[in-house]
């Protein structure tokens, strides 16, 4: 019988997440939301609320900024871009995640090393 495992809560990485869809370039809301399945650390689709709830606390923190872009044939959009403060934590989740990877790593090494007589 398969136990079930600790999973992390999703939305721990919403933020390195959404920092590194802008990364290569500014993006609106309903974009960000279709690209953040790619990273693999919120299952199923994201729910828009949370996003833009993050989305918000990280313009009160200065990692991204945003604009209403009214170019176009439709409503006006907000456009998010990534910060300079931004791209610095960026490389600090990386840096971490980098560090988790290698505990990780180790771990599964160990587990799979024959156990001593």
């Amino acid at each position: 019988m398969k136990k079930q495992t600790g999973q992390g809560r999703p939305e721990r990485y919403m933020q390195p997440s959404l920092l590194m869809a802008l990364r290569h370039g500014q993006s609106y809301g309903y974009e960000l939301i279709q690209r953040l399945g790619d990273f693999g650390f919120v299952p199923g689709e994201v729910p828009p609320g949370m996003v833009y709830r993050h989305l918000r606390q990280m313009e009160d923190e200065g990692l991204v900024i945003s604009r209403w872009d009214a170019e176009g044939s439709g409503p006006a959009r907000r456009v998010y871009a990534i910060t300079a403060d931004g791209s610095e934590v960026l490389e600090a989740w990386v840096d971490y995640m980098e560090r988790q990877a290698r505990l990780l790593t180790d771990f599964i090494r160990r587990y799979r090393e024959p156990a001593a007589s």
